[in-house]
C-alpha cells in the first residue's frame, strides 16, 4: 500500500548552513509519527516544509502520490498546530473552532454539526461559550486541536504540542492526543525533543541529527536497538563501557563483556558496550561487575542506584519490591549482572 506522505531527499539550506540534509521517509495513513531530535537537528524546519511555510532547497514532498512541494500552505490538505495554540482571546471556544470553516464559507448547519462533533471528541461540550482565558492549559490545547481537526485535514502537523504544559498534565495529554488521533483517524506528525513523549505516543519515531535522518523505527526498535552510540544516548538512559575486542568478547577495565551483537566494524581501534539501567540486576549474570553504591534516588515506582565500578559509573533501576527485599545504603558493596542479549555494541 502506498504511504500517505512521501518525503524524498528533502533539503533546506540557509546560506552556508544546511538545516535539513537529504531526508527521506514515508508516513502511512492514520499513523502517529514523531520527529525527535535535539535543538538544531532540523525537525522543526522539516515540519515547516511539510506545511508549506518553508520552500525546500531540494527534494520533493508527495501527499497521496501528488507532488505538493510547490503548493502554497493554504492549498494543502495539511494543518499545522503551533506550540502557543494561537487561540483568539476575544472568541469563545465554539467560535475558535468554527473560525476556519466560516472562512471557507460552509453552510451554517454544516459548521454547527462539525463543531458539535469536535466538542464531543475533545469532551468540552459544557465549555463551548467560555473564552480562552477561562480555560486550563490542557483545555486550551484541546481547543487548538479541535480547530485544526474540524477542517478534516489529510495530515495534522504538531510542533511541540505539549511543551507549555506541566509534567503531570503532559502525561495525561500524551494519552489524550493518542486517543484523539485514533478517534478522528487522521495522520499526525509531531515534533518533540522529549524522548518519553515520543515513546508513549508514536507508532514510529524518526531521530534527526544535524539535519540528517539517523534512525527510523517503532518505539521499541529505537529504544532496544539503537543504530549507534548517539541514538542510544539520546533515547532514555544508557550505561557505556569502553574497551577492546578479544576472543569475540569486549575487554573493559575490570571485566569481560559478551554480547549477541556482532563486533562492530573497526572495533580493533576500540568498541563500546551499552546496557539499559532496567536490564541490570543485583547478582551475577552473563556479564558481571563488582562495585560500591555511591548514591540512591527514590522514584516511587523504582529506586535508581548509582554505583562506582572499575569499568566506570553505572546506573541501574530496581523495582520497589526488589529494593525493599534488599535494602542498600551508600558505601555498600554490590554485584551487578545482566545478559549478553541486553548488551549493545558500538564502535568507539
Amino acid at each position: 500500500m502506498r504511504p500517505l506522505l512521501e518525503v524524498q531527499g528533502i533539503e533546506k539550506r540557509f546560506g552556508t548552513v544546511t538545516a535539513v540534509d537529504g531526508v527521506s521517509l514515508d508516513v502511512a495513513e492514520n499513523e502517529f509519527f514523531a520527529l525527535l531530535g535535539a535543538s538544531g537537528s532540523g525537525k522543526t524546519t522539516l515540519l515547516r516544509m511539510l506545511a508549506g511555510f518553508e520552500d525546500p532547497s531540494g527534494g520533493r514532498v508527495l501527499l497521496d502520490g501528488a507532488d505538493i512541494t510547490k503548493v502554497p500552505p493554504n492549498h494543502r490538505p495539511v494543518n499545522l498546530m503551533f506550540q502557543s495554540y494561537a487561540l483568539f482571546p476575544h472568541m469563545t471556544v465554539r467560535a475558535n473552532i468554527s473560525y476556519g470553516l466560516e472562512m471557507e464559507r460552509l453552510p451554517k448547519a454544516e459548521i454547527a454539526r462539525r463543531v458539535d462533533e469536535m466538542l464531543g471528541v475533545i469532551q468540552l461540550e459544557g465549555l463551548a461559550h467560555r473564552k480562552p482565558d477561562q480555560l486550563s492549559g490542557g483545555q486550551k490545547q484541546r481547543v487548538a486541536l479541535a480547530r485544526a481537526l474540524v477542517k478534516r485535514p489529510r495530515l495534522l502537523l504538531l510542533d511541540e504540542p505539549l511543551g507549555a504544559l506541566d509534567k503531570k498534565l503532559r502525561s495525561a495529554m500524551q494519552l489524550e492526543l493518542k486517543r484523539l488521533q485514533h478517534e478522528v483517524g487522521i495522520t499526525f506528525i509531531v515534533v518533540t525533543h522529549d524522548q518519553e513523549e515520543a515513546l508513549v505516543m508514536a507508532d514510529r519515531i524518526a531521530i534527526l541529527k544535524d539535519g540528517k535522518l539517523l534512525q527510523c523505527g517503532t518505539p521499541r526498535e529505537v529504544y532496544e536497538r539503537p543504530i549507534d552510540r548517539y541514538a542510544a544516548d539520546f533515547i532514555g538512559v544508557m550505561n557505556f563501557f569502553e574497551g577492546y575486542p578479544q576472543d569475540g568478547a569486549l575487554q573493559v577495565k575490570g571485566a569481560t563483556f559478551t554480547s549477541t551483537d556482532p563486533m562492530p566494524q573497526g572495533a580493533a581501534a576500540g568498541a563500546v558496550a551499552a546496557v539499559r539501567p532496567e536490564r541490570i540486576r543485583l547478582g551475577r549474570g552473563e556479564n558481571t561487575l563488582a562495585g560500591t553504591v555511591r548514591a540512591m534516588a527514590y522514584h516511587g515506582l523504582d529506586l535508581q542506584l548509582h554505583v562506582d565500578t572499575a569499568a566506570g559509573p553505572v546506573t541501574l533501576r530496581l523495582t520497589a519490591d526488589v529494593a525493599e527485599a534488599q535494602p542498600l545504603h551508600p558505601g555498600d558493596p554490590v554485584t551487578l549482572g545482566w545478559s549478553a542479549r541486553d548488551t549493545r555494541l558500538f564502535p568507539a
